[in-house]
């Protein structure tokens, strides 16, 4: 045997044999796919175990299921103060974060790939989402008052209350967009996106962020459809950017522009605003009691930030997985 075979010989028998893992197969496919359980079983865990951490949760705030069929009766006549709204947000968001803690560590990924990195907490892409935000809806409004739809009347507050209150909401409304976008577009985002691929995944996500608000009260068709647009809207800002804290940004920065300007919040209406004003005028322009969400304007104040974002932040960051099988 000549050297040049032995080499090869020898190469071959030392090579370890690769063990290549075969597909499940029968009733275990049901469940595992190439790259372990299926995104659909993943996606049911995590919705248990939400539904598990609030449901204890609420029967423990209440007092058991007497004292929560007690408080949904008296549901509407409870004002929603910058206290009560930011501790409510603050404990769900809490539990959300408990909830996507343990599948992560099931899964064995880290918290940050769901999409807020605590280093980037409150950096650069919370503020320029904060300030993308407050122009969309004073744009929105500036359009509607040359329309003669919109009106500032006088000052709701004054002295030292003007400080505090926009404070008190701006905590209340960074914990509103941090449990509202966390909740739409962090884990199950995340895991629908590996499935199916990440706009199929928005769309879906867009469509139940819709659903939720369609219980407002007061809430119309086109305010619906407006808020199908948002999730849209921050969909492409946690694809472009790659978390969700340009997206947390925009989400308190609009909620707290309609807050300081005194228009309604998807049916709500104001409290402890800044300003008094007035809607007046077809509803098509205004929103009605609905408030600018249900605007035509709306639609075109989202297209043009998704535009000038597009502009600025125009390639994909965000930590795509390779599709799996649902």
């Amino acid at each position: 045997m000549t050297p040049q075979l032995k080499a090869v010989e020898y190469v071959l028998e030392s090579t370890p044999s690769v063990s290549v893992s075969k597909p499940p197969s029968g009733m275990r496919s049901l469940f595992l796919g190439p790259s372990g359980l299926r995104a659909v079983w993943r996606l049911l865990v995590f919705i248990g175990l939400l539904l598990v951490l609030f449901g204890g949760t609420a029967l423990v705030r209440n007092g058991g299921l007497q004292g929560i069929r007690h408080n949904q009766k008296h549901l509407g006549s409870i004002t929603m103060t910058p206290l009560l709204m930011g501790v409510s947000e603050t404990i769900a968001f809490a539990i959300l974060c408990l909830a996507t803690l343990v599948v992560g560590r099931l899964e064995n990924r880290k918290f940050s790939e769901y999409g807020l990195p605590l280093r980037e907490a409150l950096g650069k892409d919370f503020g320029i989402g904060c300030l993308f935000g407050f122009l969309s809806i004073s744009g929105t409004l500036l359009v509607m008052y040359l329309l003669h739809g919109f009106r500032i009347t006088g000052y709701a507050l004054h002295g030292t209350a003007i400080p505090s209150a926009l404070t008190a909401w701006a905590i209340a409304f960074v914990m509103v967009g941090l449990f509202e976008e966390f909740l739409n577009r962090g884990y199950i985002q995340y895991t629908l996106a590996c499935a199916i691929g990440f706009w199929p995944a928005a769309f879906v996500m867009s469509a139940f962020f819709a659903f939720g608000h369609a219980f407002n009260p007061h809430e119309t068709l086109a305010g619906v459809a407006s808020v199908m647009l948002f999730g849209l809207l921050l969909c492409l800002f946690l694809r472009r950017s790659g978390t969700l804290w340009c997206a947390v940004g925009f989400h308190a920065a609009y909620d707290w522009g309609q807050t300081l300007f005194g228009v309604p919040d998807s049916g709500i209406a104001p409290y402890h605003n800044l300003f008094n004003s007035a809607l007046s005028g077809p509803h098509w322009l205004t929103g009605g009691i609905v408030g600018p969400e249900a605007s035509v304007l709306t639609p075109i104040a989202l297209a043009l930030v998704a535009l000038v974002f597009s502009r600025y932040y125009h390639r994909n960051r965000y930590p795509m997985q390779g599709a799996r099988m649902m």
